[in-house]
């Protein structure tokens, strides 16, 4: 008879507190960008109804004007299929800087960047054109890694101009073994590494590209040795079998601001972390656990993300192909804020995890017990700012 085998979820969990959310306070960032954003939409209204003091809007994309972003339903999201590697090799949310200051977590290269307050998050902001900056790992980018970037874009759309880039190494290279990626708010562009500008220019739909502006975009890319993806949002826009991605100690990032208002650019966080190979079921019976970072939250709330199903449906996928697993789900936080309230929360967001395995994927209820643990249980010191982003965590464990 099959042993039956019990999976503890350690489940992520962010809290209120910037310093310790999944996204880096990110529901204030967003209010923030939001009212930057109908700032602008107001100003351009004006202008429209005065043609005299309007600038020629040949080299802007045609937008209808009831067309809006696109909606975050389950079906937006069935092609996204991210799931962020589960060892943090770098983290920082800028919540441990000082304002004013450059980041210290990632070493300056040129422009103007500083850490700024905007509406209580910090964050850091370019207003130059080329400022640039490196992510630094430790050794070099394993073969299998995730990379996030959370940008502001600026509330003006600029077209032709790439506002964010990056690349593995110290220097431009474009090389056939070097791809460097450009984006901007209506598409992005691969230069190198087997792909050239003509033939990887991808763009968007007008209503995506203006949920952009002045709102957080979320930029990640998920490399398997040289399988590429990479996703803006809910949007696939790279599938790419064989990518020539540098390996190196230092990612470098060039971003495209100004001081101009309305067309600053912010990175509000950074995440680069190494994924392990194996599969759920493999890794309970060949090392008893199993971790991932892929279930998230909105700050200070309950709700499992849309950015959780990849992750969510692979636990379901698991359950369903061996019929004597039972799971008990454990939330577990950083030790950032009030201890009591961490504990009410992670309780909270297990029980969330269960009613979504139930109701959107159709497990039993009667296979799911849930638990909150709070930060009774690191599995990293809390003295590092990776250290709190890998307690923030899901692992399977097998009983």
């Amino acid at each position: 008879m099959t042993r039956r085998l019990a999976i503890v979820l350690l489940l992520t969990v962010a809290i209120a507190n910037p310093a310790s959310a999944q996204f880096g306070g990110l529901k204030k960032i967003k209010d923030a960008a939001k009212k930057a954003a109908a700032a602008a939409a107001a100003a351009d209204s004006a202008k429209s109804k005065n043609p005299a003091q309007t600038p020629a809007a040949a080299n802007t994309p045609s937008t209808a004007a009831a067309e809006e972003a696109s909606p975050v339903g389950a079906k937006v999201w069935e092609n996204y299929d991210f799931v962020p590697g589960n060892r943090v090799i770098f983290f920082t949310d800028f919540s441990e800087d000082k304002v004013g200051n450059f980041a210290r977590g990632l070493k300056y290269k040129g422009g103007s960047l500083d850490v700024v307050d905007r509406d209580g998050v910090k964050m850091l902001r370019a207003a130059s054109r080329g400022a640039e900056f490196y992510v630094p790992v430790p050794g070099k980018l394993p073969q299998r890694f995730t990379l996030e970037f959370d940008v502001i874009a600026p509330t003006t759309y600029l077209q032709g101009h790439d506002v964010f880039v990056f690349e593995g190494g110290s220097t431009l290279d474009r090389g056939a073994t070097s791809a460097e990626i450009s984006w901007n708010t209506d598409g992005t562009l691969i230069q190198g590494g087997g792909q050239t500008s003509m033939t990887s220019n991808v763009k968007v739909p007008d209503a995506f590209y203006k949920g952009l502006l002045g709102q957080v975009a979320h930029i990640r890319v998920l490399m398997d040795s040289a399988y590429f993806k990479l996703y803006v949002n809910e949007r696939r826009m790279y599938n790419i079998p064989e990518l020539g991605f540098k390996r190196d100690s230092l990612i470098r990032v060039v971003i495209r601001g100004s001081e101009v208002p309305n067309m600053e650019m912010y990175v509000t966080r950074v995440r680069v972390a190494e994924s392990e190979t194996d599969v759920l079921y493999d890794a309970l019976a060949a090392k008893g656990r199993w971790a991932t970072q892929g279930i998230l939250f909105a700050t200070g709330k309950a709700e499992v993300q849309p950015e959780s199903r990849p992750v969510l449906k692979e636990i379901a996928t698991t359950l369903k192909e061996h019929g004597d697993l039972k799971v008990l789900i454990e939330g577990h936080t950083d030790n950032v804020g009030n201890a009591a309230s961490n504990l009410k929360l992670s309780d909270g967001r297990a029980a969330a995890v269960k009613a979504a395995l139930v109701s959107d994927f159709g497990i039993a209820g009667d296979r799911i017990t849930t638990k909150g643990m709070g930060d009774t249980k690191p599995a990293k010191p809390n003295t590092t700012a990776e250290g709190r982003a890998q307690n923030r965590r899901v692992e399977v464990v097998k009983q």
